[in-house]
């Protein structure tokens, strides 16, 4: 998904000018020069240009289904729009607005990195059948590629899965235009048994052990006082 968005560069810093800038509607941000690499070479970095932004396009662009991972063509003072991804942002936790944003430019031709939400689809029957707990164990994967192939995010099926199954990054990374920077043996999403069984099931085996353990001490026990009675019993026998 591309969008589009226009920015105004400012001239003025510090905390009062971006007060002022929010108070009048505007949100202050830098844009960052190209991040990427291309053929393994990586292009030199170009300076920070301060610019503001209308928020209110922004925030919708950054609440849709792509998210940060939006590519925004950015206008700025009116020029030639020029291919941005946002970088970070700050938010206020409270009003729930932007306070801040960063964006970098990118090169339609080079690689980059990008976190990619990961998705599941349906009730895994290990949940709905058999009693047990869906772990979601990493809810973002970072993954290569170039801007246009930034998928919007990786579906996991999960509604095979009984207890003890998971899906792994590497069965989500076949016949695809991304390149996955975690371990391919990644665990995504897997079905663990309820905490009350794997409890008793713990304490099940610990008693067990228990029983072992207390079996096995009598015949000690009793094999070293055979021993004690037969080195008892040579003794008289000597005198």
């Amino acid at each position: 998904m591309e969008a589009t968005l226009e920015a105004v560069t400012r001239s003025t810093f510090g905390k009062n000018q971006t007060r002022r800038l929010r108070r009048d509607g505007r949100l202050p941000a830098v844009v960052y020069g190209t991040a990427g690499k291309k053929a393994g070479k990586k292009k030199k970095d170009e300076g920070g240009t301060p610019v503001s932004v209308d928020p209110k396009p922004l925030m919708r662009i950054m609440h849709s289904e792509s998210g940060t991972n939006t590519l925004i063509g950015l206008t700025i003072d009116g020029g030639k729009p020029t291919q941005v991804l946002v970088k970070e942002f700050q938010l206020d936790p409270i009003m729930d607005r932007l306070l801040h944003v960063d964006f970098y430019r990118v090169a339609m031709d080079q690689v980059i990195t990008v976190s990619v939400p990961v998705t599941l689809k349906g009730e895994a029957i290990g949940v709905k059948q058999e009693g047990g707990l869906l772990d979601f164990v990493h809810r973002e994967v970072e993954v290569e590629c170039l801007p246009t192939d930034i998928p919007e995010h990786l579906e996991v099926d999960v509604s095979e899965l009984a207890i003890g199954d998971g899906v792994r990054l590497r069965a989500l990374s076949e016949d695809v235009k991304w390149t996955p920077v975690s371990s391919l043996d990644t665990l995504l999403v897997h079905v663990v048994a309820p905490k009350a069984e794997a409890e008793e099931t713990e304490e099940a085996v610990e008693g067990e052990a228990a029983v072992e353990g207390e079996a096995g001490e009598p015949e000690v026990i009793k094999k070293g006082k055979a021993e004690d009675e037969a080195g008892g019993g040579g003794g008289d026998a000597s005198s």
